[in-house]
């Protein structure tokens, strides 16, 4: 068995595409997950299963939650290893805090091909630290910028292929997976 991590794209978000984690949770134990465990209600499960390949998953997942839930579920599936590395190399390590400071991670459904797309993304409040094939680690400053205008400027850029969650969440999973 491995251990996989799975982001779901815009469920729960505003009343919009409700997906119970309990729910979630009985469909991948009918499908052979085991250890199943979400954490917070937007769409981010740990799971074990002896499936190798998390691109499998992912499709698989994302097939699955559309046919059970009725809507389309865009998915991101990681494994441990991966985020373990991710939290291991820390992007932000020199990034100073403070209450208007904001990380995210992005996850793109597929590699970066081009990357002439970033070029239009940074401003004053948004900027880029880190970008790998498939992940983008960015800084939001709240005192010059809404984190939904940075978010809807990545959507447009990718054409929503891709799912964010805040840095605070990504640790969480970490946390979760010792």
């Amino acid at each position: 068995m491995k251990t996989y991590i799975a982001f779901l794209r815009g469920i729960n978000v505003g009343g919009k595409h409700k997906v119970p984690m309990k729910d979630l949770k009985m469909l991948l134990k009918k499908n052979s997950c085991q250890n199943i465990i979400t954490l917070l209600n937007s769409g981010n499960v740990i799971f074990d299963s002896a499936e190798t390949s998390s691109e499998k998953i992912q499709q698989e997942l994302s097939e699955l939650l559309e046919e059970n839930f009725g809507f389309a579920i865009p998915t991101v599936v990681k494994t441990k290893t991966e985020i373990e590395k991710m939290l291991a190399e820390n992007p932000f390590q020199s990034i100073e805090l403070n209450k208007d400071i904001r990380l995210y991670v992005s996850f793109l459904y597929e590699d970066l091909k081009n990357k002439s797309v970033l070029e239009s993304l940074e401003d004053d409040s948004f900027r880029l630290v880190k970008v790998n094939k498939n992940e983008l680690f960015s800084v939001v400053d709240l005192s010059k910028g809404k984190s939904t205008k940075a978010m809807e400027k990545m959507d447009k850029a990718f054409q929503k292929q891709l799912t964010t969650r805040n840095w605070n969440t990504i640790e969480k999973i970490g946390a979760k997976l010792n």
